[in-house]
């Protein structure tokens, strides 16, 4: 004989709110390949992730109505996108950087396949993506994620949180955070090839013979790659920095 299973509308609708919470980060989340994957992979991520967390699914109380739980799920989706920004935001300070360096540095005219999007673009740029991306993993701020997340269906249960004005101004000022990082990462790069371009402007004024312009280009090429690689220590450093203000702020917009 078929076994029917039975199921409580109130363990279903709590399954639904932390799916909304679950799903609005993931489309925010900068995990390396994650926008590559087809939507059913990443669907049956943010299912399994779901159930994962079962033992935490709210209460959902009896006699509500079904447009107190659109609003709920929409309270939710917004928590998670807050989540997923707060995420993004760490990995684009890298990105920042490379955009301000790739220009000054020449590699602005070198592209290759983004392997996230399979389009092209700047092969420092890519670098940076790759580089934000093993960080992520190796300083284990996947799993801070992951702790967050359980952290606020405890603390933050669902149906519960109502985003407000002081959330939003959080995650503004945590977005002003990006450019300074990435300014702090380019800005001894930057330094220097302008030193390399007076310098070789200063050779060209005293010696009008020399022909520096050929010079010019490949010498601040690998200028900006020699102090990269010398600057490479201190990335890990900025990105736990910056992971730890993300972290703070993400807290602070839930109530923990």
């Amino acid at each position: 004989m078929p076994t029917e299973i039975p199921l409580p509308l109130a363990v279903l609708y709590g399954f639904l709110l932390v799916l909304a919470r679950i799903s609005g980060a993931l489309v925010f989340v900068p995990m390396p390949g994650m926008k590559g994957l087809a939507d059913p992979a990443r669907a049956a991520f943010a299912l399994g992730f779901t159930i994962a967390l079962m033992p935490l699914w709210p209460a959902v109380p009896p006699g509500f109505r079904a447009g107190q739980l659109a609003g709920w799920a929409a309270a939710e989706s917004a928590v998670g996108m807050s989540i997923g920004v707060a995420v993004a935001i760490v990995m684009e300070a890298f990105t920042v950087a490379a955009q301000v360096l790739g220009l000054q540095a020449g590699y602005a005219f070198a592209s290759t396949i983004d392997p996230n999007t399979e389009a092209d673009s700047g092969v420092l740029l890519v670098f940076a993506q790759l580089v934000a991306g093993m960080l992520f993993f190796a300083l284990g701020l996947d799993r801070e994620v992951l702790r967050l997340f359980a952290e606020s269906l405890v603390k933050a249960p669902p149906g519960a949180y109502r985003f407000g004005p002081a959330a939003g101004l959080a995650m503004i000022r945590l977005g002003s955070s990006m450019f300074s990082v990435g300014v702090r990462l380019a800005l001894p790069v930057v330094a220097l090839l302008v030193m390399v371009d007076v310098a070789l402007a200063l050779l060209g004024r005293i010696n009008s013979q020399l022909q520096l312009l050929s010079l010019a280009f490949p010498a601040k090429m690998l200028t900006g790659l020699a102090v990269l690689s010398w600057l490479g220590v201190l990335f890990p450093r900025l990105m736990m920095q910056s992971a730890g203000l993300a972290w703070a702020t993400a807290r602070r917009i839930l109530g923990l």
